[in-house]
């Protein structure tokens, strides 16, 4: 996905965290929401489809991309799930036929975001209710 970042060299960065109360405050919630994220998105690839799987991920694209519309290969997902190109192309072709997504040659269209939402399990939920209690970000 393209957009703009910003870099800090680590000697510089390190004496402002440990000077900026509220940067310190800032960076270790952040860091306890990505410790859920990240756990969470461990069970889940433990426990449900990949249908389900693969609708979370692409709630959580789209509230990143803060965009309907997103470039996303079938092989960066494949690679996000762990799991075969072909097994992602049923997966979406699924959440395609539902009317959910649209999909081509990489473009990917979120078409019903409340459905979407309903086809994922509830991990996303869980991720997106940490986000918005620990950092008031309304997606996560």
């Amino acid at each position: 996905m393209s957009g703009e970042t910003l870099r800090i060299r680590a000697e510089d960065f390190q004496p402002a965290v440990r000077m900026g109360k509220r940067l310190e405050k800032v960076l270790t919630t952040y860091a306890q929401a990505y410790f859920v994220q990240t756990a969470q998105n461990a069970a889940c690839n433990g426990l449900h489809p990949v249908s389900q799987r693969a609708a979370r991920w692409l709630l959580s694209t789209q509230d990143r991309a803060e965009s309907d519309q997103f470039f996303l290969t079938h092989e960066f997902l494949a690679f996000m799930l762990g799991v075969t190109r072909q097994t992602v192309s049923i997966a979406e072709g699924e959440l395609q036929e539902a009317g959910l997504i649209s999909y081509h040659r990489g473009h990917m269209t979120i078409l019903d975001r409340s459905a979407l939402e309903a086809a994922s399990c509830e991990c996303y939920g869980i991720v997106r209710r940490e986000f918005e209690r620990l950092l008031g970000i309304g997606r996560a």
